[in-house]
């Protein structure tokens, strides 16, 4: 019998002391990481497609236990037109070409920033206080990702002396097999440089219908009018050997993969479309949508932005390009994104470079509904 209390007492004593043990392990785990037990925060952004995808995103999501929810849209137009159509509040973060930035903005649709939150001395001069995005003084939306728009062309079919210019569209060898990247206003933007207008998108109405009949000439050239996937298929297959309304965010893509396809700015200079984040209006989660903004417009944020798998970019963080060159430099040296040397800044600070726009003498509706008419011709 004292035996058996004995080792009663013992056994009692080893319970105690494990049961300590574990409760003080459970108590500590949520101190450690209470959120790995708890569902991931859903972000809904609106965007471009690839801009929630894993390579840009996952290191995010584990950091902050969030998941984006994506809307993926082409054009402009179509972003807008997601965002009348749906309650305020749907879209947390919102990711807009630059030049609709205003009109989001007129409509309510996004919410001040504060300029302090965010990392503007890292950024190149051109792009600390870009176009369209401050409205009397007030911040609106950070830009975080920017491309050039040229002639995009088959290497095997089109030299590259031959692709300087616009006019090569027009090449008889190539009826049937020139693409248009599905917008208008890149489209548009790049003949109207060929037609000599040094602001391709503020032009009066001589040169708004010169530019119509030059387009008229073109349309028995063109093979087809392609959306995101169908304009890589068409160029990676050879269904078409040159595309217009694109750049290097489509071809480079193909070329890092083997395509014999590339994008060249052509002696009528090229366009930059630009990329740019913002936070939806009444969003219940602008607090993680700010960390998001300040997480890709971080130097480690930016070089997942110009590597993104879906489609590279240049980016505007001078700290960005110097990571870049660390990390990746076939891709800085590719895309011309290399200091104290010649590099994609000399296009814009010669001149070469115009910023994509809305039309500023005609209605956005003017150019929309002749591109209508023109894909039905």
């Amino acid at each position: 019998m004292t035996k058996d209390i004995a080792t009663l007492s013992t056994t009692r004593r080893r319970f105690l002391r494990t049961s300590v043990a574990i409760g003080g392990a459970v108590l500590a785990t949520p101190l450690l990481n209470r959120r790995a037990f708890a569902a991931p925060t859903e972000i809904n952004m609106l965007a471009w497609y690839g801009h929630a995808e894993p390579d840009v995103v996952s290191e995010f999501e584990a950091e902050h236990n969030v998941k984006f929810k994506p809307k993926y849209y082409t054009g402009g137009d179509n972003m807008m037109g997601l965002i009348a159509q749906s309650p305020p509040g749907t879209y947390d973060i919102i990711l807009s070409d630059a030049e609709y930035v205003q009109q989001l903005n007129v409509a309510g649709y996004i919410e001040e920033l504060d300029p302090k939150d965010y990392p503007f001395d890292d950024y190149f001069p051109e792009f600390q206080q870009f176009a369209g995005h401050w409205l009397d003084g007030k911040l609106y939306s950070i830009l975080t990702r920017f491309g050039f728009l040229g002639v995009a062309y088959n290497t095997e079919a089109i030299t590259e002396k031959r692709a300087m210019s616009y006019s090569v569209f027009w090449d008889e060898k190539l009826k049937g097999k020139v693409g248009h990247f599905d917008w208008h206003l890149p489209n548009l933007g790049q003949i109207s440089l060929l037609d000599g207008n040094k602001s391709p998108f503020d032009i009066d109405e001589a040169a708004w219908g010169k530019l119509q009949a030059k387009m008229a000439t073109l349309r028995a050239q063109i093979g087809g009018f392609f959306d995101y996937g169908g304009t890589f298929s068409s160029l990676q297959n050879g269904q078409m050997l040159a595309m217009a309304g694109i750049g290097d965010w489509i071809t480079g893509t193909l070329e890092k993969n083997g395509g014999k396809v590339r994008s060249i700015i052509p002696e009528e200079g090229g366009l930059q479309w630009t990329e740019s984040f913002s936070i939806g209006k009444g969003s219940a989660k602008a607090d993680i949508a700010k960390k998001w903004i300040q997480y890709i417009t971080s130097a480690k944020g930016q070089v997942k932005s110009a590597n993104m798998s879906a489609y590279p970019a240049l980016i505007p963080s001078r700290k960005g390009w110097e990571l870049l060159a660390k990390e990746t430099p076939d891709e800085a040296k590719r895309q011309g994104m290399l200091l104290g040397q010649s590099n994609v800044m000399d296009l814009i600070r010669s001149g070469r470079i115009q910023y994509r726009q809305l039309p500023i003498q005609q209605s956005l509706e003017d150019w929309n509904d002749f591109w209508s008419g023109y894909k039905g011709a």
